[in-house]
């Protein structure tokens, strides 16, 4: 008598990656369709030689699809959107291993792999001068306004120049990298009357001004470690008579009437004369004709 036995196999394996576990620093600039982990470091093998479907989630809000899977049957981890360090700097994904389809009625065995991404900020700015304004709450950019100064005319300053809003200051955005910036006139020095610390961004004078000519300068902030990353301020210094005198009044005290019942932003009226309104003037003897 001859029998013949078939022996079924039965789905009783789990899925195995060969890295339960994985670690990748990405660089924040790294193009889009990179592969981040390869094919062969997330393949799972299943010991009932069933086909292996493979799912990719995030635990990290707001970071969801960045990141993803080549198929449903390809676990190769690449990026599908541009990374931006100021979103998110690290997130972790979920990579799971099914020995059939989501879908399926029948009993499924699942596996796991973690996989941790951290974000490295690259240089993608230039730099900011300061202060400066978000434009719409993006931290990627910082609008600054113009600067503003005075210099006497006929008069040399020693001293750096003051400006408006504040002194001539940029910075690298990038603050993990934050680089070192250096800083020279590019436009407007006309006769080189000006000239700007390398390291510090103060502006000095170096002659005298004979002409009420005002500068319109053009400073430029550049990265030491990347001279493609400059940005340029306009700073605008206007040339004025000296001031030696300061305003005063024509009277100490000035007296006036004023009556019950009138509506807003009606005339006060000099005291003793009801018909002629009170008039506050003060005189500076630097602008007589003023």
């Amino acid at each position: 008598l001859e029998i013949l036995v078939t022996i079924l196999n039965e789905n009783d394996n789990r899925p195995m990656f060969p890295q339960p576990n994985i670690t990748r620093n990405v660089p924040e600039d790294t193009e889009v369709d990179t592969a981040i982990v390869a094919r062969g470091e997330v393949t799972a093998t299943d010991a009932d030689l069933d086909t292996i479907y493979y799912e990719l989630t995030t635990t990290v809000q707001n970071a969801d699809g960045y990141f993803a899977i080549r198929g449903v049957n390809n676990p190769e981890i690449y990026l599908q959107r541009a990374l931006d360090y100021d979103k998110f700097n690290s997130t972790t994904l979920l990579l799971y291993a099914r020995d059939r389809p989501v879908t399926s009625p029948e009993a499924t065995n699942t596996a796991t792999a973690t996989i941790t991404i951290t974000i490295k900020q690259s240089d993608t700015r230039a730099p900011w001068f300061l202060p400066c304004t978000r434009l719409h709450n993006d931290a990627s950019v910082c609008i600054s306004s113009p600067y503003s100064g005075r210099v006497n005319i006929s008069e040399m300053s020693t001293d750096p120049l003051l400006l408006e809003p504040g002194p001539i200051y940029a910075v690298d955005p990038d603050y993990t990298i934050s680089d070192r910036i250096v800083y020279r006139i590019v436009g407007g020095n006309t006769n080189e009357v000006f000239s700007v610390d390398a390291d510090t961004g103060n502006l000095t004078m170096n002659k005298i001004v004979t002409t009420p000519d005002s500068f319109l300068l053009q400073v430029m902030a550049t990265q030491v470690s990347n001279v493609r990353k400059y940005s340029v301020a306009t700073v605008e210094i206007k040339v004025i008579n000296k001031s030696n005198f300061p305003p005063y009044f024509e009277k100490r005290v000035y007296n006036g009437t004023v009556f019950v019942g009138l509506p807003l932003r009606s005339f006060v009226y000099q005291a003793g004369d009801p018909s002629t309104p009170l008039v506050i003037t003060a005189t500076d003897q630097d602008f007589p004709d003023v």
